[in-house]
């Protein structure tokens, strides 16, 4: 029986390998492409429902953007505190903030997609560019960069939306590794040809890439996925790209307690059992076998089989991963994390793995 583990284990390290090196290598191991900026006319997005704090803080670092043509989308989804008459506010202040207002709507109450929706219906520009309420930029040439990836073929750009960086906080730590994570995944199966989500704080993609597929309208019914789900259902090959140099990036603040952060991450985690059978195939592979990395070998010590063997692929194991890991956390920024990995990725393994069994016997609260 020992003998079977030792094997299996083998085999699960060998699978690894072939995620960290070879796929999450097209990502890692390869240099950001800098492309010739554009003038393209672009629309940036952004829904709020109940944001004033953030929106009197961020809108006006989006004004602030060094882009010839552009306006700004302000969408109310209904909001019972002052982000309307802030909004109200930008739009007379600025000449390109154009307001749309989202009053409750029995059919879809509470529901963002219903607001994005007729967020995307308002814009005058066919390029359209999304954040959220609680994100900026980090550069003022956020929309040159992400606007620069667009070609006649390459219609929708998935960028990466980082989090502040809290000092001497595990959970920060813990947080950013996630994010650096699932974006060197996101960004490495894009580059493969075969790209399955992308984030609503830094997206990007041409209106006619929306009505293509009808909108939301194959998945409005679910609260969550205004971003991956619409990605995973509208991206191939052919017309997505992704953009990760510096300047592209956005940042939001973080949660700053365990519980909040668990929360928001099961609103996330629900929307991936609606993604295409491929995705959910090869997520759920690579999260049984990081699953499997680590309960494998505590079995083989534990009885002192091949003990050699067994911490000689451990190893190796770390090797190759923090090699992969800190290739792509010097790309986006976040290579503080990587002193903690072998922490946090335990941390993290155990998290995802309540998360999944707490989803299964609950819904997790979706959009305010």
């Amino acid at each position: 029986m020992l003998t079977v583990l030792f094997w299996i284990f083998v085999a699960v390290v060998a699978i690894q390998f072939l995620y960290y090196i070879v796929i999450f290598g097209k990502f890692s191991f390869v240099k950001a492409k800098k492309n010739n900026l554009k003038k393209i006319p672009i629309s940036v997005i952004v829904c709020a429902k109940n944001e004033a704090e953030n929106v009197t803080k961020f809108i006006p670092l989006l004004t602030q953007q060094n882009y010839p043509d552009f306006e700004i989308i302000l969408i109310d989804d209904a909001s019972s505190d002052t982000t309307l008459d802030i909004f109200e506010a930008f739009e007379k202040e600025y000449a390109n903030v154009r307001l749309v207002k989202v009053a409750n709507n029995e059919a879809f109450w509470g529901n963002k997609k219903f607001a994005l929706t007729l967020g995307i219906k308002a814009a005058t520009k066919e390029y359209l560019l999304f954040t959220d309420a609680d994100c900026y930029p980090t550069s003022k040439d956020w929309i040159a960069e992400m606007s620069s990836h667009f070609t006649m073929q390459k219609t929708i750009v998935l960028g990466y939306g980082a989090y502040e960086k809290i000092p001497n906080s595990f959970l920060n730590k813990l947080i950013r590794f996630e994010t650096l994570l699932t974006a060197v995944q996101y960004f490495s199966w894009a580059r493969i040809g075969q790209p399955y989500m992308g984030i609503g704080r830094n997206l990007a993609y041409k209106k006619e890439e929306f009505f293509n597929v009808n909108g939301f309208i194959d998945h409005m019914k679910i609260r969550s996925g205004d971003d991956d789900l619409f990605i995973n259902q509208a991206a191939n090959k052919k017309n997505t790209t992704v953009c990760y140099t510096p300047n592209s990036f956005t940042y939001s603040e973080p949660k700053t307690t365990f519980k909040e952060w668990f929360t928001q991450k099961r609103r996330h985690v629900s929307t991936a059992s609606f993604y295409k059978p491929f995705d959910k195939m090869q997520l759920g592979l690579f999260f049984l076998t990081q699953i499997l990395t680590l309960l494998l070998p505590i079995v083989l010590l534990a009885f002192q089989f091949q003990w050699i063997a067994v911490v000689s692929i451990i190893a190796f194991r770390y090797l190759f991963t923090w090699i992969s890991l800190g290739f792509g956390a010097g790309k986006l920024n976040e290579k503080d994390v990587m002193i903690w990995f072998p922490v946090l990725e335990i941390v993290l393994i155990f998290t995802q793995l309540n998360i999944f069994i707490t989803n299964l016997f609950s819904k997790p609260v979706h959009w305010k």
